[in-house]
């Protein structure tokens, strides 16, 4: 089992109180992650304030570019991967996205991590681009596919409904042979994308049961399909943590933070299928010792990696806390 931290490229507002991380404490978290232990940091990916964050907050909420904050990252580490979780198919062209992933792995040493998916939010999409009508379920089976082919042709060009380039020489390549591609979402679209054209799945806040099936539905329909999943496939898991002595305090840490109410916001969208009412079962709630339990639960699923961790902490100093307490804690275990 791998862990991975979720780093505050677009959390404030959504998974923590506004202000929460100047672009300086973002990337000290990043530092520490490495430092204890963890494998990988995941950078989400927003462009504009959604209008319920507009309506609870005062001051606008800082989102940085994930490939400008993990390249940043990438010169002050050695170890860990750098991973977006979830670059949003919509907000680039694929040749700008390719070129960006691509410089991402060169100057990373092939420590990049391409997570990808629609977007929680189509509100972003439709501010960038008010007139433009899109299907963004057939856009990312189009957008993954373009960008397998630029990373991989030396002369790449796709025909597609969304997605259009011609003789686009795209270098330097990767220097992973295979720069990973990971299908970002819970619902069934998000899995086929997983089964026909990527390698891996990061869906988020799933029970154990919901993994394996999810985990077996994309190898069904791999076979329908006559694809092969690559060696390696990645089940990348989202969720979020509170440690503490008792159960008792884990669950009142956890209702207390801006984190829970955004996995509330999310009901309606992202988790609509999921629903709020046993968020304990989806997460990393609890003590020490019944984590630990549930990490082994999902790694016996088929759970890979444990990734874009996200701390029930409303200041930096306490995710700090917290991360050096799940290092010790279940990390080491």
């Amino acid at each position: 089992m791998k862990f991975g931290l979720g780093v505050p490229t677009g959390t404030e507002g959504l998974m923590y109180p506004v202000p929460y991380a100047d672009v300086h404490e973002a990337v000290e978290l990043a530092l520490a992650a490495e430092r204890l232990g963890f494998d990988s940091v995941w950078g989400n990916d927003h462009v504009t304030t959604q209008r319920y964050v507009r309506a609870e907050f005062d001051e606008p909420p800082r989102y940085y570019d994930p490939f400008s904050y993990l390249s940043f990252v990438a010169a002050l580490t050695t170890r860990i991967r750098l991973a977006t979780a979830i670059m949003v198919l919509p907000f680039r062209n694929p040749v700008v996205a390719a070129k960006q992933a691509a410089t991402l792995d060169r100057l990373s040493g092939g420590r990049a991590v391409l997570g990808v998916g629609i977007g929680a939010y189509r509100e972003e999409y439709e501010a960038m681009n008010p007139e433009v009508k899109l299907h963004r379920g057939e856009h990312a089976a189009e957008a993954i596919q373009g960008l397998r082919a630029l990373f991989t042709e030396r002369e790449a060009t796709f025909r597609g409904r969304w997605v259009n380039f011609a003789d686009v020489q795209s270098f330097p390549k990767p220097v992973q042979e295979t720069l990973p591609i990971l299908s970002g979402g819970n619902a069934p679209a998000c899995r086929t994308r997983a089964a026909l054209y990527a390698e891996g799945w990061l869906p988020a806040c799933l029970t154990p049961a919901e993994v394996a099936a999810g985990r077996a539905d994309i190898a069904a329909q791999a076979e329908a399909a006559g694809r092969v999943l690559p060696a390696g496939f990645e089940v990348a898991l989202q969720v979020a943590v509170s440690i503490a002595p008792t159960h008792e305090e884990a669950w009142a840490r956890f209702r207390a933070s801006q984190l829970h109410n955004h996995l509330v916001s999310l009901s309606k969208t992202t988790l609509k299928d999921q629903g709020v009412e046993n968020l304990a079962a989806r997460n990393l709630i609890g003590t020490p010792e019944s984590v630990a339990e549930q990490v082994e639960a999902y790694r016996q699923a088929g759970v890979d990696t444990l990734a874009g961790l996200l701390f029930a902490a409303n200041t930096v100093p306490e995710t700090l806390d917290m991360m050096a307490e799940f290092g010790e804690t279940v990390i080491n275990r």
